[in-house]
């Protein structure tokens, strides 16, 4: 009879311990591909910029290293002139992402609370600038700037145009960030405890989708350090310009790496920076 038992628990016990041993040999499968993934994608990143770095740090003779380059980010007094190229493309970004960011929190919210049925009509609108090509849009744009021209207003004035840039990846940040939080919930519980429909969205939801809010002013600054083609067309000097135009003027390339170099460093600093605040801001709550 033991014989029989033995043998019956046998047979049983086989397939349960398979499926596991199988789980965890597609767990180490999966695993080691992502860091396969991660390691060629890393690589691809991290080659061209090390390279950047390692020739803005070259010497005047060769096998030599000097940091003059780096120190001319502050000194080099152009034509163009460079550090004011650099503070007027920081302040850009920073305008830009305030700007996108309060225009799309509220708006973003509301129609998610009260007027879901327009939802769709503006998602099309703030994803169409990906459809549009960037010289048509400065030809759209080209009347409105020769008339405010006159003005004399500074290269800030690119904001408005950058806004429209930005549109399309801040608002994906919002909405994935807004989708994971029960707004209605949220809402219909501050509205029973007597709040208004502002401090709904500003002191209860808002704070809920913080990390996506600071993931959508990232993407908004990263694309104003980068844009090119709208300030070149415009007319209008920011460090993506200024840094073509010395390469064109000056047989000192070291510059044109260093000031490249450090506004990626810059970017991915800011990446970690408002990670890591996002993280404490999770833990804290």
């Amino acid at each position: 009879m033991a014989a029989i038992t033995s043998l019956g628990e046998t047979p049983l016990a086989e397939p349960a311990r398979r499926p596991r041993g199988m789980q965890a040999s597609r767990r180490r499968r999966l695993n080691l591909f992502r860091y396969v993934v991660f390691t060629v994608f890393g690589l691809f990143f991290l080659l061209p910029l090390l390279a950047m770095v390692r020739f803005s740090l070259e010497g005047a003779k060769l096998g030599t290293w000097s940091v003059q380059a780096w120190k001319q980010i502050a000194s080099y007094q152009g034509p163009p002139p460079l550090l004011s190229s650099v503070e007027i493309t920081l302040e850009l970004a920073v305008l830009t992402a305030a700007v996108t960011v309060v225009l799309l929190v509220p708006t973003m919210i509301w129609i998610q609370l009260r007027v879901q049925w327009i939802s769709r009509a503006f998602e099309f609108l703030c994803l169409l600038p990906l459809t549009i090509p960037a010289i048509a849009l400065v030809v759209g744009l080209v009347p409105i700037y020769n008339r405010i021209e006159h003005y004399n207003l500074s290269a800030l004035q690119l904001f408005w145009a950058y806004v429209i840039l930005a549109l399309p990846y801040a608002y994906r940040a919002l909405s994935a960030g807004l989708s994971a939080i029960d707004v209605k919930t949220l809402s219909e519980a501050a509205r029973g405890l007597g709040a208004s429909w502002f401090t709904v969205m500003i002191r209860v939801i808002a704070p809920n989708m913080w990390q996506a809010i600071l993931n959508a002013m990232l993407l908004s600054s990263a694309l104003v350090l980068g844009e090119f083609t709208i300030a070149s067309l415009l007319l209008y000097v920011n460090l993506q310009v200024a840094l073509y135009d010395i390469s064109r003027a000056t047989a000192n390339a070291g510059v044109l790496f260093s000031t490249s170099a450090a506004s990626l460093l810059f970017a991915f600093g800011l990446l970690l920076i408002l990670s890591y605040v996002g993280r404490r801001r999770r833990s804290r709550g």
